[in-house]
């Protein structure tokens, strides 16, 4: 891994053999995310060792992380970063483009190579929301809420948190979560799917150590399998299809336990 990567926009990475730990590092902004910190998370998808089988993301200080950085609501550049409003000054196109770039940051943390867990504490608001659901798996403190807090700033969730967001608690919830931009305590995001498990404060790091124990013991490719199949099995797959893509994934486990594929 190039060992810049781990000074850039605030990101941390280590590696400890089949575990990638990801932790966002800028506790006096609240973990404040910026467009660096989405071409870091890029980056680390890009380039993590193909034998990490499980990644956790978190945030260090107070908190998971309070969402965008609000100094680029402005027009001016924030520490080299072009505020939000240049991309609306941008042909659609451009902007588009410029979105999409960021989008890459979270998008990967939902492929199969890997399961994903975000270990969240404290606050984890707009884009720190949106992170939290771009993994497989999230664990919370009790101290921690989660809200989409882009609606109240007249903004769209759009680092790839509605599907997932819909998925975890439907779409009456969401739309309330989403527009209403409140709060959602750790005892009610376990209530509604939004949490795997809510834990004391100092029972975090356990906790998830516990997870990944248990997520890096079952064979690699069996993995990686039901993973996919999973994330395709939502309301809008047909039954047949999906029968058929288990199927499929079967007889591909079958033959590589067999050695032949």
């Amino acid at each position: 891994m190039d060992a810049d990567l781990l000074d850039r926009g605030g990101v941390g990475l280590t590696v400890q053999g089949r575990r990638a730990t990801i932790t966002l590092d800028r506790p006096d902004k609240l973990n404040a995310q910026t467009p660096a910190t989405w071409a870091a998370l890029r980056d680390i998808g890009q380039s993590l060792d193909p034998e990490v089988r499980v990644v956790v993301v978190r945030g260090r200080g107070r908190a998971f992380s309070a969402g965008l950085d609000r100094r680029l609501f402005g027009a001016d550049e924030v520490d080299g970063e072009p505020g939000l409003v240049s991309l609306g000054q941008r042909p659609t196109e451009e902007a588009d483009a410029a979105i999409a770039t960021f989008q890459q940051g979270f998008s990967w943390l939902r492929e199969p190579d890997r399961v994903t867990i975000a270990a969240v504490h404290g606050h984890a608001i707009g884009a720190g929301f949106q992170l939290a659901l771009a993994c497989d798996l999230r664990v919370l403190t009790e101290d921690a809420s989660l809200r989409m807090a882009e609606t109240g700033l007249g903004l769209v969730p759009d680092l790839g948190g509605t599907l997932p967001l819909v998925r975890a608690v439907g779409y009456a919830r969401a739309v309330e979560i989403c527009v209403s931009g409140r709060d959602v305590p750790a005892a009610e995001a376990l209530r509604i799917g939004l949490a795997n498990s809510v834990v004391a404060a100092d029972e975090l790091d356990a906790e998830v150590d516990r997870l990944v124990e248990a997520l890096s013991a079952p064979p690699e490719g069996a993995v990686r399998e039901t993973l996919a199949l999973l994330a395709q099995a939502d309301e809008a797959v047909d039954p047949e299809q999906q029968l058929a893509a288990e199927r499929a994934a079967q007889i591909r486990r079958i033959s590589g336990m067999l050695g032949s594929g």
